[in-house]
């Protein structure tokens, strides 16, 4: 049963034993799914919405389990507030290891993410690994006109970077107006800003 959930959920370990990628576990089946695989922490890229049915679950079936649960809001299309991202390297240093990085369907904002903690957990010299995570076979990573900001991410950060390890350069450098400068027209949606509309 697990080769046929790690199917249906896009599952795929990052670092073996240590970090893994997958998409929503739909289905009723999230705690066998985190059982069977030893997972310990889930880090969701959706975001905190506890109205929401999904998440109501995954909260509770975390909890039940003794599973850690992190939120970190990311948008594919809409660059991301310095805010967010610090979240995301705060939840890549908290949870247990091993831990799954998961958003809908574990192919676009979960592709950066598992991008971003090899770089984290690497240094720059595992860029070319991280951008790996971007492929099309098997992470199913397709990217639409304005998802294309999110494989030119490291670039950006390792030019603006200049050696620094990447989460010091997102806390102290990292802001989404120069970033929104340096990208190519069309490639992104605006800012993720909730307040306002996105940009078309």
């Amino acid at each position: 049963m697990i080769a046929l959930l790690n199917r249906l959920y896009n599952f795929h370990w990052i670092v073996p034993g240590e970090a893994a990628r997958s998409a929503q576990a739909y289905a009723g089946m999230l705690g066998p799914f985190l059982t069977r695989n030893g997972l310990r922490a889930v880090i969701n890229l959706r975001g905190h919405h506890p109205k929401f049915a999904w998440w109501a679950y995954e909260s509770e079936v975390c909890a039940r389990l003794g599973v850690a649960h992190f939120d970190a809001m990311m948008d594919s299309r809409r660059l991301p507030l310095k805010e967010m991202l610090v979240a995301l390297f705060d939840a890549f240093d908290a949870a247990p290891r091993p831990f799954v990085i998961k958003c809908s369907g574990g192919q676009d904002r979960t592709s950066l993410a598992a991008a971003l903690y090899i770089v984290h957990r690497r240094g720059w010299g595992a860029r070319d690994d991280a951008l790996r995570q971007f492929a099309r076979f098997p992470y199913l990573h397709f990217p639409r006109k304005h998802q294309r900001w999110l494989r030119e991410f490291l670039g950006y950060a390792q030019e603006q970077a200049c050696g620094r390890p990447l989460a010091d350069w997102v806390r102290d450098g990292y802001d989404p107006q120069a970033f929104a400068g340096w990208l190519a027209p069309g490639t992104f949606n605006g800012i993720w800003e909730p307040w306002k509309p996105p940009s078309r």
